[in-house]
């Protein structure tokens, strides 16, 4: 057997928290029969088998009694090409940040406004991550996946997914699919995202008049750099709840009595409202109880601050939840895989 199980290992350098809880197995998959070979492990030994990418969207509340499988495949591959179009393929393993950058430098357009974002290729359809007015379903061309209950493999469309705000098929059947390999639908030429928060701004204060899609990822770069901290200095999951859909009476509502809300149209008639600015706004910003934290610079953000344990962040994102909750009639709900 190829694959290097080890026992009792913590998994403090594997989620971006730095919560130092133990995995009672850990193994990497470099390839798709080392996924095949831990999961037929997992089934001989009779231990449950749990699959993550860069523990960038994970809060460990205990140790974990499983065989923690970190995806750690890599390869980039042009499938198709007609000269407009490119087809690209990546591994789950691939860090995202990086095959980003990949395919700016390869002069393809699509994925600059989803730089920076921390995690893996295959984390990225789980949530159909999204930033500055671009989603992962915007750019998809299909990914292959190992079903866990059949054992075969099955190329997913675009439609087959069930994309929506932070969800998909692959969150709402949690533990069956593997995801694989994911491919994506890219420009040479570009169509470029830019009327979504401070984009533009940025890159007029930078005297860029006609933006590139490089140029793009820069800005972007440099607002989350300013507003987000780094996970590799303080431990985080970047947002940590999402963006709560509401009515539009329930929003008009509470326009009335905060004229600065911030809320956005939605096309089915619902409005999409700003987490951080509900949790600022109940004075949330930059509280701090022992080393769990909200930030100071992004109240949809919490921190550790070096010591704390799962359970007391999950401690304070409930106590943050209640207070919306009560206060602004908004159920505030997380982002982050909990375990």
């Amino acid at each position: 057997m190829s694959l290097q199980v080890q026992s009792q290992v913590s998994l403090k350098p594997f989620n971006s928290f730095g919560v130092d809880v133990q995995a009672r197995l850990f193994a990497e998959a470099h390839s798709d029969a080392d996924v095949r070979e831990a999961l037929a492990y997992g089934l001989e030994h009779k231990v449950p088998v749990l699959v993550i990418g860069g523990g960038s969207n994970l809060l460990l509340t205990a140790d974990i009694d499983s065989l923690v499988l970190r995806m750690a495949t890599r390869g980039i591959r042009v499938l198709s090409d007609d000269g407009g179009k490119v087809v690209i393929e990546a591994e789950a393993g691939e860090p995202w940040h990086p095959f980003v950058q990949h395919t700016l430098a390869l002069g393809l357009s699509g994925l600059e406004n989803l730089s920076l974002i921390p995690g893996t290729v295959g984390a990225a359809p789980m949530q159909n991550i999204g930033a500055y007015g671009v989603e992962i379903k915007d750019v998809f061309a299909g990914l292959t996946a190992l079903d866990r209950q059949s054992g075969e493999l099955r190329d997913f469309s675009l439609a087959q997914c069930n994309f929506a705000y932070r969800d998909s098929l692959f969150k709402q059947e949690p533990g069956r699919w593997l995801i694989l390999r994911v491919r994506f639908a890219l420009d040479r030429a570009a169509h470029l995202h830019l009327e979504y928060g401070p984009v533009r701004q940025r890159l007029t204060e930078q005297g860029i008049d006609h933006p590139t899609a490089s140029d793009v990822s820069r800005a972007i770069c440099s607002i989350r750099n300013e507003k987000l901290p780094d996970p590799a200095v303080l431990g985080n999951a970047g947002s940590f709840f999402k963006n709560p859909l509401v009515s539009a009476a329930l929003a008009a509502r509470l326009k009335g009595e905060y004229p600065d809300l911030v809320a956005y149209a939605q096309p089915d008639g619902q409005m999409k409202l700003a987490a951080g600015w509900l949790i600022e706004r109940a004075g949330w910003k930059g509280f701090r109880d022992a080393d769990a934290g909200v930030h100071k610079l992004q109240a949809l953000v919490l921190v550790n601050y070096g010591g704390a344990t799962g359970l007391q962040l999950l401690n304070l994102a409930q106590r943050i939840q209640k207070d919306i909750s009560e206060r602004f009639h908004v159920d505030l709900e997380m982002e982050p895989n909990r375990y």
